[in-house]
């Protein structure tokens, strides 16, 4: 049986490597999620994340001036490449479960299969708002929030189903992941508040934090000081990032409301391309790897965007 990722956690001798991945865009098959593991299969990933899309809208321009509306999701599979990486790869995955896009149904059904597949470990998000809008929005029946979401696939690990009168049900055994925000949440209106609801994840079964990317290692270790102050005690492992390019700049504050430190930031634009960006990129997380791992961290997790090259070198000289 698969172990958690508590389990590995408990029985590391020393910080653990992990990464996540993103779905292909549909139309597209396994050869891209191959080529994003096989560099670094050999630093041995304890785990690797496959996060969920939510569906899309758009429209269509008609002849008669008049829109089409379509919902779409570019980025369908989560479920049958975690398999997929499972068992081609011998190596434990863990999906992301996410609120947008799925009722509480489809999310059970979800559910089920990855328990059929012996997949048991789930990171839960909530997922953005859909693009252009500035407000989440929940499918009707579905789950609003992360929190929602917890509480849901804890009752399914004590055998609590959505049809109350489903007989001899079994229970499942998922452990559960959970987001945090050590620059708090872009919709929160304080860290305080944030803590608050992350300690409400962690009451209602989750076993462990994984974060948001951050640039500073400082806002980290506060982080979790903070964390451990409001009687939060899980393991909290950090996610990192290395920077690519010169429009992340301003797309990684805007998008993931992180702070860009003022070194990093004068080292950018100092580059002539793009080039020279990804490798102060590589270089500046290589140092945030070392001084996380120095201080114990229980995983190094990396969000690689399906490019695993600049992840290659930073595990080469961490692991």
């Amino acid at each position: 049986m698969e172990k958690s990722i508590i389990q590995y956690i408990a029985e590391a001798k020393s910080t653990l490597f992990s990464f996540e991945l993103l779905p292909p865009l549909k139309g597209h098959n396994f050869d891209s999620i191959q080529q994003a593991i096989d560099p670094l299969v050999k630093f041995n990933p304890a785990f690797i994340n496959i996060t969920y899309h939510q569906q899309e809208v758009v429209y269509e321009n008609l002849p008669n001036n008049l829109m089409k509306k379509h919902t779409v999701r570019k980025r369908p599979g989560t479920v049958g490449i975690s398999a997929a990486i499972k068992y081609r790869f011998g190596i434990d995955v863990v999906p992301h479960i996410i609120c947008g896009g799925f009722t509480r149904e489809e999310t059970e059904n979800a559910l089920i299969d990855l328990q059929f597949l012996d997949i048991n470990n789930v990171l839960v998000v909530r997922g953005d708002p859909q693009p252009g809008t500035r407000v989440f929005t929940p499918e009707p029946e579905g789950n609003e929030h992360a929190l929602d979401l917890v509480k849901q696939i804890s009752n399914l690990n004590r055998g609590i189903y959505l049809d109350a009168d489903l007989q001899n049900t079994r229970s499942m055994n998922f452990c559960i992941g959970v987001a945090g925000y050590p620059e708090k949440h872009g919709e929160s209106p304080n860290m305080d508040s944030d803590l608050y609801f992350l300690k409400k994840k962690i009451e209602a079964g989750a076993s462990y934090v994984v974060t948001q990317m951050f640039f500073d290692n400082r806002k980290y270790f506060d982080f979790v000081t903070r964390c451990r102050e409001k009687g939060i005690n899980v393991p909290i492992i950090p996610g990192l990032k290395p920077f690519s390019t010169k429009a992340q700049l301003t797309s990684i504050p805007k998008t993931f409301h992180v702070d860009l430190p003022v070194d990093l930031v004068k080292e950018v634009l100092k580059c002539k391309d793009n080039k020279a960006v990804k490798q102060v990129g590589t270089e500046w997380a290589i140092q945030q790897s070392k001084e996380l791992h120095a201080a114990g961290v229980p995983v190094l997790h990396y969000y690689t965007m399906g490019k695993s090259d600049s992840i290659e070198q930073i595990a080469k000289t961490v692991f």
